[in-house]
């Protein structure tokens, strides 16, 4: 197969509820980048490295940034910025479409860049931290 069709991924607010946390898909979503994994070396050569090669291991793992881009409406939108206000992080899940399964995250607000152009449409960016392991569940 030479790719799968993105059109549907949402990404969806969790109501901090227990013990069952309800998501919602924010609205009007149009590009989503999903977390991006980073993972730390740590450098462990010594003077017996062999063939005077450095030699690393792996450190610490971060779960990166989420960023999306909306047709921003203040109706829809502006519960998010309590969102930004928040010193927790909130969870939220990147939704593949076709069941194809979700990457969970608990995450903070760093960013909203709202626009209002005089010959386009509002719009907004929006960047998350990621705060902890994500967990990816694969779907169908």
């Amino acid at each position: 197969m030479a790719g799968l069709d993105a059109f549907g991924t949402q990404l969806q607010r969790g109501d901090g509820a227990t013990p069952t946390e309800l998501f919602t898909a924010i609205a009007n979503v149009t590009d989503i980048t999903p977390p991006g994994l980073e993972r730390e070396t740590l450098d462990v050569t010594s003077h017996g490295s062999p063939d005077a090669w450095r030699e690393f291991i792996g450190g610490l793992k971060d779960g990166g940034e989420v960023e999306i881009e909306i047709n921003y409406d203040p109706r829809e939108h502006d519960s998010l910025v309590a969102d930004f206000e928040d010193d927790e992080p909130r969870n939220y899940k990147v939704v593949w479409p076709k069941n194809l399964g979700d990457w969970a995250f608990a995450a903070v607000l760093t960013n909203f860049e709202p626009e209002a152009p005089h010959d386009d449409k509002l719009a907004a960016s929006l960047t998350f931290k990621v705060s902890g392991k994500p967990t990816l569940t694969t779907g169908a």
